[in-house]
């Protein structure tokens, strides 16, 4: 079960600062992130692949953000 981070209606830095919480408790579990603007989609999406995690699945619908992000192995 990924772990759930929904930062609809909230501005950056907190969708980032959310998403690089739920990344260190996540282990190597999953992630979605929910936001509701291009911006914090692009930061969080920014933040995440930046601290080695893959972009596994990106959902958009009437404005919101759907993305799901696992950890990268190398």
């Amino acid at each position: 079960m990924p772990h759930e981070v929904d930062a609809r209606g909230l501005s950056c830095p907190q969708p980032v600062l959310m998403t690089l919480q739920a990344i260190q408790s996540a282990g190597n579990d999953d992630i979605c992130i929910r936001v509701d603007n291009s911006t914090s989609f692009e930061n969080v999406s920014r933040a995440a692949t930046g601290k080695g995690w893959l972009i596994a699945n990106v959902e958009q619908n009437d404005g919101e953000y759907r993305v799901m992000i696992h950890k990268g192995f190398a």
